[in-house]
């Protein structure tokens, strides 16, 4: 398990994620205001019908097959209702058509959506939550895993995709902050295949491939796609070549579906990925512990070497039927995930006190039903259920050195080892029940309970209302709102087991050292969501403006509190959240453009968890007064614009937030956690590719982009602040290009 910073010393290593700023429109971005369920089958069916391949007059049966594969995507979608939510959506077109294209990572795809703020290690957060996210492939849940650095799903994989936060519907729970519905690729409606090689800048190598195609009934759909570079992790200054910071990463997803008759198809989905990491290192430090390892007290921060591995491999068989007023989908999903961060153990123990060899996994098992049924024009019932079960493990070797435990002195040279390890499992249960019901034309209302239990470190279960409406006017305009009660469990998969008496009288734990350790609870929150939208110019401008505010008990916060990269949870016995979004897009013929602006305020107070990570002094303070959350990006932006002009794709696309939270230190030595935030800070990023058509195959595209393209530095973390153990800068500029072949 990781320990806490000791005695607030820099750190000398530290972790980044190359940032290319990704996701705007050759298709627009659509800002879905909340449209009634029955909008998105539609949008389904019609997206399916546009990439659906051309059928000769002899294939009569492939177009049978095609044609039910879209009405069973439409039936899908129709399970799922966004009444009331907010929803924003991302088609393929709109990911290749900005810088970078596929090449990005999905949180890159994320940035352009409103209220999405930036951290490190490629974290998101979404209206001020930190992480909270849910991930969904074709709707059905994805469960958790134990990851940092890596991404397991790529933008290749994805056919069209859906943000939803707001006051969400009753079928949507565990993860709230936002909810990321991925409707994955298949054979059947995205035939053919292509080879790409995309590379430039930080010596980034990325071939990627995918194919897929039909036989009758039975479709598959392969994406795969492999990376190296020398900027794996945020840098920890500002120079444009880190040390020590490479990464490899390799990525395999697959799809397969086969069509049993008209209303019923089952399908299988399998994803991997294998990602290492060095830890990249500050320059021209030495260890300010004044500590003796071995006799050994120097030791330049350049020669540190610590690594991270992330790995993951997960399935999801589905049955889904549809017939006449039911539609119903049962999925069966797993998922193992697996961490290990490797110390350098002379080096950490000299930089921080302790060096720890840590290693996490968890493996999870999910089942998941959900069915809609259709009772007249005027009602749509929707219920379902959610069970998992995980089980988890970790193993934690630390080297630590003695000290008097009265004065802190160092006592001795040589480390001591402890081994600190344990399993445990958590046991997952929610189910629900909403109906949509239109009251009149231009009214929906959609109504519903939740009830989820959970039971592992700790336990916890909550009956959840929900309530949401819909009202559309002829006149292009939209409003909607909501009111949502939350139960969210802490993410079972990052608590450790730690066992403070193995550490009394060593430098993890030094005099005055806190040891109170509560076990992370669920936390519970009311929610509200009220928002306008109004298209003009024969809806070619859609505008949008929307409002939510939480008061949260025991709100879950998360923090790096040592030198292994993993987050380690903790509550806030109460928390307010609240903000604003403001949303533009604007398509006519070959030009789209859309911008974003979001205020939003995030607030925590009383630490009620995981006390042991935290300064007795910074605990008092939280105790009496409420803090700024970490994550808070009091403003956040983004934007993009595309052109397309003879064959040629102009593009470019920028992210600008306020900066994260830091400590703010009063002239009379007072700590204020969470007081000040970084500096401001805006990258631009811009791109240009081509389609060269070949005869007798698919067009061959040749792109070439520029990631902040002013060469800004900035600072994501300043290495102060609740939960943060080190700096990191954004990526400096970069030049990257591609080339792409379909068959």
């Amino acid at each position: 398990m990781v320990m806490r910073r000791i005695c607030g010393a820099a750190r000398s290593a530290v972790p980044s994620v190359v940032f290319l700023a990704a996701a705007f429109a050759a298709a627009p971005l659509i800002r879905a205001a909340d449209a009634p369920a029955e909008a998105a089958p539609a949008a389904d069916a019609a997206a399916a019908a546009a990439t659906a391949p051309a059928t000769p007059p002899d294939a009569g049966q492939l177009e049978t097959v095609v044609v039910t594969a879209a009405r069973l995507n439409a039936a899908r979608s129709g399970i799922e209702t966004q009444t009331g939510a907010s929803t924003y959506t991302i088609t393929a077109e709109a990911i290749a058509a900005t810088p970078g294209g596929e090449n990005v990572q999905l949180n890159q795809v994320l940035l352009q959506a409103p209220d999405v703020v930036q951290d490190s290690f490629g974290q998101l957060h979404v209206r001020a939550d930190h992480n909270d996210l849910q991930y969904r492939l074709n709707g059905i849940i994805l469960p958790e895993g134990i990851s940092v650095f890596s991404q397991t799903l790529s933008p290749r994989l994805i056919s069209s995709l859906n943000l939803l936060t707001g006051a969400l519907p009753a079928e949507y729970g565990l993860r709230t902050a936002g909810v990321v519905d991925l409707s994955t690729n298949s054979g059947l409606l995205q035939p053919g295949g292509s080879l790409s090689l995309y590379g430039g800048s930080h010596g980034t190598f990325e071939p990627a491939a995918e194919y897929g195609g039909s036989s009758g009934n039975f479709s598959y759909y392969f994406t795969g796609d492999y990376k190296v570079d020398a900027l794996g992790i945020e840098s920890p200054d500002d120079s444009a070549n880190p040390l020590h910071d490479h990464t490899t990463q390799a990525h395999g997803f697959a799809y397969f579906e086969d069509i049993l008759d008209s209303n019923n198809r089952v399908s299988l989905i399998l994803g991997t990925s294998d990602d290492s990491f060095q830890i990249p290192d500050q320059r021209g430090l030495e260890p300010p512990l004044g500590l003796v390892v071995n006799g050994v007290g120097d030791y330049l921060s350049d020669d540190l070497n610590e690594t991270q591995h992330e790995a993951a491999q997960y399935a999801i068989v589905t049955w889904q039927h549809a017939a006449g007023n039911l539609n119903w989908q049962s999925s069966l999903s797993a998922r193992y995930t697996t961490l290990h961060f490797a110390p350098d153990w002379l080096g950490d123990l000299l930089f921080n006190g302790i060096a720890q060899d840590a290693l996490k996994d968890d493996t999870a098992f999910g089942w998941q039903t959900d069915a809609s049924w259709q009772i007249g024009d005027a009602h749509t019932v929707r219920s379902g259920f959610y069970l998992q079960h995980d089980s988890a493990q970790s193993y934690t070797t630390s080297q630590v050195l003695p000290i008097d435990p009265l004065t802190g002195l160092q006592t001795g040279d040589v480390p001591l080892t402890v081994l600190d390890n344990g399993t445990q499992s958590q046991e997952l249960q929610s189910v629900y029940l909403q109906d949509e019901w239109k009251i009149v034309a231009p009214l929906t209302l959609n109504y519903g309970l939740r009830f989820d239990h959970y039971s592992a470190y700790s336990s916890g279960s909550q009956l959840s209302p929900r309530l949401n409406f819909v009202w559309q006017l002829d006149s292009g305009t939209t409003v909607h709102g909501g009111y949502s009660r939350y139960f969210t469990p802490p993410p079972f998969e990052l608590i450790g087991t730690e066992t403070f008496a193995k550490f009394t009288g060593t430098t993890a734990l030094p005099p005055g050292s806190v040891t109170l350790d509560s076990a992370p609870i669920a936390e519970r929150a009311n929610y509200y969501d009220f928002g306008v939208q109004q298209k003009l110019l024969d809806k070619a401008l859609t505008l949008g403006v929307d409002t939510f505010y939480e008061q949260a008990q025991h709100l879950i916060d998360e923090g790096q509190f040592g030198a292994p990269i993993v987050l380690t949870p903790f509550n806030y016995r109460y928390g307010l959240i609240g903000g604003v979004e403001f949303t533009a897009n604007y398509s006519v013929k070959d030009f789209s453009t859309y911008a974003n602006l979001s205020f939003q305020a995030a607030h925590g107070k009383d630490v009620e968890s995981s006390q042991f990570n935290f300064d007795a002094d910074a605990l008092a303070y939280i105790a009496e007064n409420y803090i700024h959350l970490d994550h808070e990006g009091r403003v956040a932006a983004s934007g993009g614009a595309s052109y397309l002009w003879h064959g040629t794709r102009f593009s470019g696309d920028f992210v600008f937030g306020t900066g994260l939270r830091d400590d703010l230190v009063l002239p009379d030595g007072t700590v204020i956690p969470n007081g000040d935030h970084t500096p401001s800070y805006v990258q631009v990023n811009v791109g240009v590719s081509h389609d060269f058509l070949l005869s007798g195959s698919g067009p061959l595209t040749v792109r070439f982009d520029v990631v902040n393209l002013l060469d800004k530095a900035y600072q994501i973390r300043s290495g102060s602040g609740v939960g943060v153990f080190a700096p990191q800068w954004g990526a400096r500029r970069g030049l990257f290009g591609g080339v792409a072949w379909k068959f």
